[in-house]
């Protein structure tokens, strides 16, 4: 009976071992070693063969037991990258926000900037618009304005920082995706017969959005918006702007006259579409996009969109 007793402890120990073993395994960590250097090491592994799972692990266990260690700072530090790479936007985000209350004059401070910018730059992005093309200027603009915010508040507090180059061609991009967003949100208004709210994005955009590839469709939205409210003489001082500076807008017809039928509203529509707003319509009027003509971006014949911009 004894010798029973000894070959189960002898099992259960061996059980114990196997999976202290597995765990650290798991993390990456040389057999009995949890020093803040191998915890480091383990992480600098994972994520340069992008285990970001690991590398979080590893990291805030290194954060955990060394709060005040040599390798902390630079921890956090790459805790927010790993976090970003992970698609845990959220997360790299609090984490940013953590190291600049924390370390507010660390030598690296303007890398979290960056990091809360960059995150929010694509948050909201799901798996399929990871990998397939996707009208990102259609999506709900609370994640772009905010990261506008971050990248503004890193160029404005270390303009010679190594990340404002970027910072500024993304707020260029977000500024374009914010005002193109306002003239989608216009062509919906025109299309539900609500032509006040059309005219006022468009005036929006010219007001706010100045040299973005959106202010052309703006212009036009606000001709037709003035035309359909008729208010004549709002509509020819839109009409001469537009005509003066973009006189190639695809809403002008060859003999240079605004089209008023280019964009079709809802004016003329049966019962039916104004009692329901147009929710039962079928046919869906193009509206105003110019974006091919006026936007580099997303002309057919030019490159992709350059890496930086992605």
């Amino acid at each position: 009976m004894q010798a029973w007793k000894a070959l189960w402890l002898v099992v259960m120990s061996a059980i114990v071992v196997a999976c202290a073993s597995t765990d650290e395994s798991e993390e990456g960590l040389p057999s009995g070693s949890r020093t803040e250097q191998a915890f480091y090491e383990a992480a600098q592994r994972q994520l340069r063969s992008s285990q970001w799972d690991l590398a979080i692990k590893n990291l805030r266990a290194l954060e955990d037991n060394f709060p005040f260690g040599s390798y902390a700072e630079q921890a956090q530090l790459e805790l927010i990258y790993a976090y970003y790479r992970n698609y845990e936007n959220d997360a790299a985000i609090a984490s940013a926000d953590r190291f600049i209350r924390l370390h507010p004059q660390h030598r690296n401070v303007d890398y979290a900037y960056y990091m809360k910018g960059l995150a929010s730059f694509t948050e909201g992005t799901g798996l399929f618009e990871r990998f397939l093309p996707t009208d990102m200027t259609r999506r709900d603009p609370g994640s772009a304005r905010e990261s506008f915010a971050y990248f503004a508040q890193l160029m404005a507090r270390f303009p010679e920082s190594r990340y404002a180059p970027d910072a500024q061609k993304r707020m260029i991009h977000l500024r374009n995706l914010l005002a193109r967003y306002e003239i989608h949100v216009a062509n919906y208004y025109f299309k539900r017969g609500a032509y006040l709210a059309a005219t006022n994005r468009g005036r929006f955009v010219v007001e706010n959005f100045q040299q973005t590839p959106a202010v052309p469709d703006a212009l036009a939205v606000m001709v037709q918006g003035y035309h359909l409210l008729e208010m004549p003489e709002l509509e020819a001082n839109s009409l001469r702007v537009l005509q003066a500076n973009y006189p190639d807008h695809p809403a002008f017809r060859r003999d240079g006259t605004f089209n008023y039928n280019y964009y079709k509203g809802a004016s003329g529509r049966n019962i039916v579409h104004r009692l329901t707003l147009g929710l039962f319509e079928k046919s869906d009027p193009r509206g105003f996009d110019s974006r091919e003509q006026y936007n580099i971006e997303y002309r057919r014949e030019e490159a992709p969109l350059p890496p930086e911009l992605m």
